[in-house]
């Protein structure tokens, strides 16, 4: 891959290869189809973790599609709408905790069989996006944001289904409101390192232009 400078300023790869665009169109098209079954799964399961995974899956179409949109524009574009997602995915971690404060004042024990089988198609599915994307995960802010909301929803299914079976061991909700929680801490964590680089390559870019 050619774009394995690790600076945000020298040229990291910005998206530029039919390789890395049929990658992003096959993740579209996994994680949208995942966001419908889980959310639907997570509603018939009482499961917020799975509901928070399902919102996940949303902000990953979301996000592979704006990094479509924004392949090959400025730096100034590209740097702007990865400020966009870090946000935006700043904002869902936030969401995550208010329902998971709701849910904790609200008990109410999810479906643990359901919470596993679902769980399992969708660590499936997001080990097939990991891979696709896995000769990508260096790049720019634009690039490097698909990889982190790809690696997230993989560690996220693995803590759905750990969560399942400690809700069916201890047949109370807390293990899937302790997973719900921990999952928004991993969307704001995320969210801080796009918007870090972001910031950084939107000064790098506007520097020269002061300097003239």
């Amino acid at each position: 891959m050619a774009g394995h400078c690790h600076h945000d300023h020298c040229g990291a790869f910005d998206g530029q290869s039919k390789a890395y665009r049929r990658a992003l169109w096959a993740v579209i098209a996994i994680n949208g189809a995942m966001f419908a079954t889980e959310l639907a799964a997570g509603a018939l399961a009482q499961s917020v973790a799975l509901q928070a995974d399902a919102l996940d899956f949303l902000a990953d179409t979301l996000t592979y599609a704006i990094s479509l949109f924004a392949i090959g524009r400025s730096v100034q574009l590209r740097s702007n709408v990865a400020i966009a997602k870090g946000a935006s995915l700043a904002v869902m971690g936030i969401g995550v905790l208010g329902v998971t404060l709701y849910r904790t004042l609200v008990l109410g024990t999810p479906d643990a069989v359901v919470m596993t089988g679902v769980g399992a198609l969708a660590l499936a599915a997001n080990l097939a996006s990991v891979l696709l994307l896995l000769a990508f995960r260096n790049g720019d802010a634009n690039v490097r944001s698909v990889w982190l909301c790809s690696r997230n929803d993989a560690i996220g299914n693995v803590a759905v289904i750990a969560a399942a079976g400690a809700v069916a061991w201890t047949a109370t909700p807390w293990p899937d409101l302790i997973v719900a929680a921990a999952m928004a801490s991993l969307f704001l964590h995320s969210a801080t390192l796009i918007l870090r680089q972001a910031l950084r390559e939107r000064r790098a870019a506007a520097a020269p232009a002061l300097a003239d």
